[in-house]
């Protein structure tokens, strides 16, 4: 991954969130915040989550805006949030690793592939939950690349 996509400031550790809503919104507004998304792209994440649930499995949920929210999106980039206790995602899920995810153009689908291949491996998952530092999550993600 291009280092602009994901830096140390697109990631937050031990955070503590009370509602599926609430992550969501936590974890479009550092995408907003570092001038990935426009405002309202935070907004669309949540009308995707009305659609379908982005919740992957292995306690991820990956929220994303809608197709229509392309034009909300300034460059491709991603934010990384632990919840150690957990959020409640609907239909008894818990997530403990949030990666919000804003894509110009097709580039979502390349940081997508990424993502899941960090995904996939179990222990990955608990090696970033586990992180003290915003550094070692950066680390997981950078030996994909």
């Amino acid at each position: 991954m291009t280092t602009n996509i994901l830096t140390t400031k697109n990631i937050e550790l031990n955070v503590n969130l009370s509602s599926q809503e609430e992550a969501i919104r936590y974890t479009g507004a550092i995408l907003k915040d570092q001038g990935y998304v426009t405002p309202d792209y935070i907004e669309s994440m949540l009308k995707r989550e009305e659609l379908t649930s982005t919740f992957m499995g292995n306690s991820v949920a990956i929220p994303h805006g809608t197709e229509d929210a392309k034009k909300s999106v300034k460059e491709t980039g991603i934010s990384i949030v632990t919840v150690p206790k957990g959020v409640e995602f609907g239909e008894g899920n818990t997530v403990k690793l949030l990666i919000g995810i804003a894509g110009k153009g097709d580039e979502h689908l390349e940081v997508l592939s990424q993502i899941a291949i960090v995904c996939s491996e179990e222990e990955n998952i608990d090696k970033i939950l586990a992180a003290k530092t915003k550094e070692e999550v950066l680390a997981i993600f950078s030996e994909v690349s």
